[in-house]
């Protein structure tokens, strides 16, 4: 495939190629070979693209799954629902979970295939920008709770990852730009040069101006950048903790407005108020969090939280999120575009509320 590209993240490889997805049985039955296939996608992938992999599978071994699509779906109730449809239609431990779909589908379907039947294999195939850079990389499976996102889980690696960038041009605008969300914060953990690459792109995106080749390259590089935190820390001891930053907030944001926000839009609002954490305890370079605010502008994208959406509200989720230590929310706050802080303290630093609340306000 002319500008396919490969990328190892510890036991596995990611698969990126515009029209991969065509090979996709051949694929993953080298990768993850199963007497039996459970396909999980949702309503709105499922009609696109599961007939065609059920059948590329061998449609006599292979049964597909579809929950509803939305991140109020991603719940334990919905597990229990796959998980029952699973053992009725008597799938064995000879099993492998292929998740279709976006970051939501890609996080249920690995917990229940980190769940069932004490673990199977699985295999991600990404069809939404922000589930092709960060949700279908690391191996990080779960559900939200009422107390909030991703709060009961596992860390459960694929067999392997498939993405296709022309699964890209069936999103929505908002959905491509709430994948540019996790794309700039590539750039701020990582990489100031991509950040401003990123910076340009984005005002384009979903426009015939921006070549395949390019929108394959910003695809690359950001899992390149997952890729090498995930292959340093697999299990969010240190380094991979600088993969949180935006989200403490971001998924108190989401959590407390009911889930209204696209993933990356709320994580666009968490990097916003971050950064100008960042600076305000002294953390990070004057200039920083204008810079951020700048490539959020840019990419469309909101900035503060919605108005629904109370300082209290955002400051209790985030007490109860899974960052927080010894009574003290942690946060991952760059010191510069391309650089984080704390790497002498475990990659994270405790924020009074007092602070965050200054900020939301």
């Amino acid at each position: 495939m002319v500008g396919s590209r490969e990328i190892a993240i510890g036991s596995y490889r990611v698969v990126l190629a515009r029209g991969v997805l065509g090979q996709a049985g051949e694929i993953i039955r080298t990768a993850a070979p199963a007497h039996r296939y459970a396909i999980i996608t949702d309503s709105k992938v499922g009609p696109l693209y599961a007939p065609a992999l059920r059948a590329s599978l061998d449609e006599s071994r292979t049964l597909v799954f579809t929950i509803p699509a939305g991140e109020v779906y991603k719940t334990r109730d919905t597990w229990a629902l796959l998980t029952d449809g699973m053992l009725e239609a008597g799938f064995g431990r000879d099993t492998t979970v292929v998740a279709l779909g976006g970051g939501v589908v890609g996080d249920l379907a690995g917990f229940v295939a980190a769940t069932y039947m004490r673990g199977v294999p699985y295999v991600q195939i990404p069809t939404t920008l922000l589930a092709m850079i960060d949700a279908s990389v690391g191996g990080k499976t779960g559900v939200d709770t009422p107390a909030g996102k991703n709060l009961v889980g596992a860390f459960h690696q694929p067999a392997v990852v498939i993405a296709d960038t022309m699964t890209l041009a069936s999103l929505p605008i908002e959905h491509l730009r709430a994948g540019a969300a996790e794309a700039i914060k590539h750039g701020v953990i990582a990489d100031a040069g991509y950040f401003n690459a990123v910076r340009e792109i984005v005002p384009r995106l979903g426009s015939s101006s921006i070549g395949e080749d390019a929108m394959l390259d910003l695809v690359a590089r950001s899992i390149e950048i997952k890729a090498d935190v995930v292959n340093r820390d697999e299990r969010e001891s240190g380094v991979r903790k600088t993969l949180n930053f935006g989200h403490t907030i971001g998924h108190a944001v989401e959590s407390a407005s009911g889930f209204s926000l696209l993933h990356g839009e709320a994580v666009a609002i968490g990097m916003v108020y971050e950064s100008a954490l960042a600076e305000r305890i002294g953390v990070a370079e004057a200039g920083t969090a204008s810079r951020v605010l700048e490539a959020v502008r840019a990419a469309g994208l909101p900035e503060a939280r919605p108005a629904s959406v109370s300082v209290d509200a955002v400051l209790h989720s985030a007490r109860g999120d899974k960052k927080a230590r010894a009574g003290r929310v942690e946060y991952a706050l760059p010191t510069t575009v391309g650089r984080m802080a704390a790497a002498d303290r475990g990659w994270a630093i405790p924020v009074s509320d007092a602070a965050v609340r200054d900020v939301l306000a």
